[in-house]
């Protein structure tokens, strides 16, 4: 999505920035575990096809995703590639149904690639992070997030996001949850979250 490629979000823990031509190679190693296909559901790639997929993540108009550094590291060597540990993305679509109308949805993904960055609130805040930057900048009134059955600290999380489980499914063994955007979750969600926003320029972006 072109609307995030100049934007930067910084937290406590973690920065959130656009994924560039120069994070590739470090995803593509990432994404060679097979742990991390299962979570993700994802199947193993070429680089070139890697290369394929950072394009139509800058420029499609219904994704959304930031690479997220570890703060601390990034300012100790200012080095990005160092500093990534993951990455957190927003699949959009309008849902249209009797009850609620035409609603802007978002399905949310995160993935602490890191093994040594797990269980030290990165995915926790960089989710968060994601879901405000949404909320205000893409107009979503309703998130939803497929999580595998057997991915309990991510069940887990989103459930103390206040996600509810609508759905099972046997087929894909994943269970959906969903959270639409009231008033009384924007300030639940603005007591967890500040955002700062900060310019950003990827090198290798074309113009």
């Amino acid at each position: 999505m072109r609307l995030n490629e100049n934007t930067k979000i910084v937290g406590k823990k973690v920065i959130l920035v656009p994924y560039c031509a120069s994070h590739v190679k470090k995803y593509h190693e990432w994404m060679k575990s097979p742990e991390l296909q299962e979570l993700t559901a994802s199947e193993p790639l070429t680089l070139e096809e890697e290369y394929e997929m950072q394009r139509s993540w800058r420029e499609d108009e219904d994704k959304c995703t930031f690479l997220v550094l570890c703060r601390a590291t990034y300012e100790k060597n200012n080095d990005e590639i160092d500093a990534l540990v993951g990455d957190t993305n927003l699949f959009l679509r309008v849902n249209d149904d009797e009850e609620n109308g035409c609603l802007p949805v978002a399905e949310a993904e995160i993935m602490i690639a890191e093994p040594n960055a797990r269980g030290k609130g990165y995915g926790w805040e960089a989710m968060l992070m994601l879901l405000k930057y949404a909320q205000i900048n893409l107009g979503i009134k309703k998130f939803e997030a497929k999580i595998g059955t057997k991915n309990e600290k991510s069940l887990q999380m989103f459930n103390k996001m206040k996600f509810k489980e609508i759905s099972r499914s046997a087929v894909f063994d994943e269970v959906t949850l969903m959270r639409f955007v009231d008033e009384d979750w924007v300030k639940w969600l603005d007591e967890q979250v500040v955002l700062q926003f900060e310019n950003y320029k990827c090198e290798d972006l074309s113009s």
